[in-house]
């Protein structure tokens, strides 16, 4: 009888410690969510409440001011970030798709597959200075000149990892019972992705695209070694190129009011632009991957 109240006792006191580890567990998780969902709308709540007020009409019409002048906009900066993200988004998309398929459907056993998902996972990872660095002594220091060009370069080696990763997660996601079904009525290989898995999986598909669209859409650092900078607006690819991170960056980083200002209504288009991508991409598709 006494075993019996031993064995209780001692299950009881495990499940005691157990409760306790479960407390202590919960309590550090919601501290730590707490903790960043503070810093986190402290910087939303920042961002709009000096973004919104720098917001004017000039800043869509006129281009980057010199300093202390009384008027002037982000239309050079915002124009150059379209333009190149566009640009970077049109060629690393095609890129990323067709490797994430080869991945997914060709090389999930061969050593050329397993070395393509292994340096893509190190570019996913890369930080993007990085990226940035590579353009420059690869491209810009071999042509001795800054380039939007150079920019858009850099910026697609951000997008197609991100492109690759999540088409090839997508296609793995497909059962394998819609492939077969395909195959027994005689349909080719390609035909079976183009029409069943790619079609399947394609709300991940774009939406893998809009989260890489998102990510470049606020990058700096590599900008600053390819594009670098114009305090006028101009379309031509081939010379340096203003960019709404950029723009930010050296206006927040300077003493003169008007910039600071500028800045500030620079980081709420580009904080509102990223926020409204990320709703999209998991909101537009929710229902249908």
């Amino acid at each position: 009888m006494s075993r019996v109240f031993a064995l209780e006792g001692a299950r009881l006191a495990r499940h005691r410690r157990r409760k306790l580890v479960n407390v202590v567990a919960l309590t550090l998780a919601l501290a730590a969510m707490s903790f960043g969902l503070f810093w986190l709308v402290w910087i939303l709540v920042e961002t709009v409440r000096l973004g919104f007020g720098g917001l004017a009409w000039q800043v869509f019409t006129q281009s980057t001011p010199p300093p202390q002048a009384e008027v002037g906009g982000l239309a050079n900066a915002i124009v150059g970030s379209l333009i190149m993200v566009s640009l970077a988004t049109l060629i690393g998309t095609p890129i990323g798709i067709l490797s994430g398929i080869y991945i997914a459907e060709y090389g999930q056993r061969t050593w050329l597959g397993h070395v393509t998902q292994f340096i893509n996972d190190i570019l996913l990872s890369a930080p993007s200075i990085v990226i940035g660095l590579f353009v420059y002594a690869a491209f810009v220091a071999r042509v001795k000149s800054f380039s939007a060009f150079a920019g858009v370069l850099a910026l697609s080696l951000i997008v197609i990892p991100v492109v690759i990763r999540q088409t090839s997660t997508m296609l793995s996601l497909v059962p394998n019972a819609l492939r077969e079904a395909a195959y027994a009525l005689g349909t080719p290989k390609w035909k079976v992705i183009l029409s069943v898995t790619l079609k399947a999986s394609v709300a991940g598909v774009v939406t893998g695209v809009l989260l890489a669209l998102a990510r470049i859409a606020g990058e700096t650092a590599p900008l600053l070694f390819t594009a670098l900078s114009n305090q006028f607006f101009t379309w031509n690819l081939g010379e340096p190129m203003a960019s709404l991170p950029v723009t930010i960056f050296k206006f927040a980083m300077s003493p003169y009011e008007n910039w600071q200002k500028l800045a500030w209504a620079g980081v709420f288009l580009i904080t509102l632009g990223v926020l409204a991508l990320n709703i999209l991409a998991r909101v537009l598709f929710r229902n249908k991957t």
